[in-house]
């Protein structure tokens, strides 16, 4: 459980070399390393401990050496030799949306910026428009980013929380005096990021949880430790709390500590206005005192009078008087996604063939899979041209054969050029199962016209929906200026989908997705897997999606494939023919 360790090590690595003018492909060989292992349910120290290293996606021998120096050592000698070559201000300003390697590294040498506060001040005194290249546009653009970042507090992605939380949930519940173990906060709502990790037990002997808890191996170090709550620090360099409570406040705590605030105060108000008063340990009649329910969250919300309602969706954004109401969504389950809308091969960036992804994705008990490679006008991804699409196809119709009736159905991941127009035109698309448009490059300029880029790929008939609108990359970097607005009022009219990528993008994010459910739109769920471990991610998309409020019906992914192909062509045409 040291992926994250690694995942930033790599990251951090691409970063310096980025700015040292280094090759683009070595680049984009680090970050998308960092990507894969931050994002893969595999322990990446175990694969190192095992010699199997190159067997993930992305890393070859140069790069598992740099692995295995950091696991070996505790820290890594190429990182320290770059770090000298590279000043500290320019790596802190390349987290600024927008600043590129080049223009971050003017900045920092001829202004000797060594923090993002540093370069505030400059922007607020009118110092970076009299550089080469920027203006009084560039520096208020920049000056905005900055603030935006510097305001931001350091939250840990969803997919490195979670994964950490369970791993402790997993072990603490081999310990006989632990009778239910559940990760609370955030990371129970699904939060894409998550402020503190905490962790919730019911037991009769807190003495026996903490030394259990100590002697774990994901254990660092105990920060803390009272009567009721233990703080530790993770082998990752993560706190987590872990709160005792007894075995009958099981409910009671569970509610409590999930959250949200703004939930537990609505909830409290209103409990109060019935003559009850809520905490952790209960739900309690005002006028006696006595204890009318804890055991169990149900208890809870129906002494209220309200339905027992998911955790993903108790933001007080009208749970509670849905829950009220009886009209709370009827949200789409994991187990209710029959295939992947997004995923990768060999013949673009991914790293398992065909018939690699097809066989798990067929063991995760989906019936079919999309594999939609990239477009060649993403030249970084060797993308598809109309030769090797004909030959994909063939495979396909091979493999179809083969693997009956598990389906594959052959997609694309259609470039957006920087005009606006697509790889390839109506007629060719038209003999794709699925089309998702993506855009990757030039989005980040200050005059990027990203919205209107979006609707016109929207408005192309072949074009089924949107991959990853916002293009943001959860911990890495943000959104770039889109009116998503206007993109949600665009894909309503036409018709067609937004996706929820549950990758490291986690995008839509779910504030997003829910304008979005609100409005009528329809969504695609995916995973974007480059590689068969990465199709585990699909529990990401539905979290996203189940914050949204989406039901069933409004998840393309709960369709046989024959229903999906019927779906994606609005029913008007016939169903496109080998």
């Amino acid at each position: 459980m040291r992926n994250a360790e690694v995942a930033a090590l790599l990251g951090r690595i691409a970063e310096l070399m980025e700015l040292q003018g280094r090759d683009r492909f070595r680049v984009h060989a680090y970050s998308e390393a960092a990507r894969v292992i931050g994002a893969m349910p595999d322990d990446v120290e175990r694969l190192w401990k095992e010699d199997r290293l190159t067997e993930i996606r992305g890393v070859g021998p140069s790069l598992a050496a740099k692995i295995s120096d950091y696991l070996e050592h505790g820290k890594s000698h190429y990182l320290t030799e770059l770090e000298s070559q590279v000043p500290a201000g320019a790596v802190a300003l390349t987290h600024i949306p927008g600043l590129g390697p080049k223009r971050a590294r003017l900045i920092a040498d001829q202004l000797k910026i060594k923090s993002i506060s540093d370069l505030i001040q400059a922007a607020e005194d009118h110092r970076i428009r009299e550089l080469p290249g920027l203006g009084a546009k560039s520096e208020e653009q920049i000056l905005r980013e900055a603030r935006r970042v510097s305001e931001r507090t350091q939250r840990i992605p969803l997919f490195i929380a979670w994964p950490l939380a369970e791993a402790l949930a997993d072990q603490l519940r081999r310990l006989p005096a632990v009778r239910k173990v559940e990760p609370a906060g955030s990371i129970r709502r699904r939060m894409e990021t998550i402020g503190d990790i905490d962790l919730l037990v019911a037991s009769d002997d807190a003495d026996a949880v903490f030394d259990h808890l100590g002697s774990l191996p994901l254990v660092q170090e105990v920060l803390l430790r009272g009567p009721t709550k233990s703080s530790v620090l993770t082998t990752a360099q993560l706190q987590v709390d872990v709160r005792v409570v007894a075995p009958n406040d099981w409910g009671a705590a569970l509610q409590y500590f999930t959250g949200s605030k703004r939930h537990n105060i609505h909830l409290r108000t209103l409990a109060i206005e019935q003559g009850y008063k809520i905490n952790e340990y209960g739900i309690f009649r005002n006028d006696t005192g006595e204890r009318v329910g804890g055991r169990t969250e149900v208890e809870i919300y129906e002494t209220l009078g309200l339905e027992w309602m998911p955790p993903e969706l108790r933001e007080d954004t009208g749970e509670i008087e849905a829950a009220a109401e009886g009209r709370l969504p009827d949200l789409v389950e994991l187990s209710d996604v029959r295939g992947d809308f997004h995923t990768h091969s060999t013949y673009s960036d991914g790293r398992d063939s065909l018939e690699t992804m097809a066989r798990a994705a067929r063991d995760l008990g989906y019936e079919w899979l999309v594999i939609t490679d990239h477009s060649y006008g993403l030249r970084i991804a060797q993308g598809l041209t109309k030769e090797r699409v004909s030959a994909q196809r063939a495979e396909i119709a091979r493999l179809n054969r083969k693997l009956a009736p598990f389906r594959i159905l052959q997609g694309v991941e259609l470039e957006i050029r920087e005009d606006g127009s697509l790889d390839f035109d109506d007629d060719f698309l038209a003999t794709f199962d699925v089309v998702g448009a993506s855009m990757h490059v030039g989005t980040r300029k200050a005059d990027a016209p990203n919205t209107q880029r979006l609707v016109k790929a929207l408005s192309a008939p072949e074009v089924d929906g949107l991959n990853h609108p916002t293009g943001r990359v959860v911990g890495g970097r943000g959104p770039y200026e889109v009116d998503l607005d206007a993109v949600i009022a665009a894909a309503r009219r036409v018709g067609k989908t937004l996706e929820l990528n549950g990758s490291t993008r986690l995008d839509l994010p779910s504030d997003l997705a829910r304008r979005a459910r609100d409005r009528g739109l329809d969504f695609t769920l995916s995973t974007d897997a480059h590689s068969v471990p990465e199709l585990s991610l699909m529990r990401y998309a539905v979290a996203i999606a189940r914050r949204a409020w989406v039901e069933k019906p409004h998840v393309l992914n709960t369709l046989s494939a024959a229903e999906l192909l019927e779906r994606v062509r609005g029913g008007a045409r016939p169903l496109r023919r080998r």
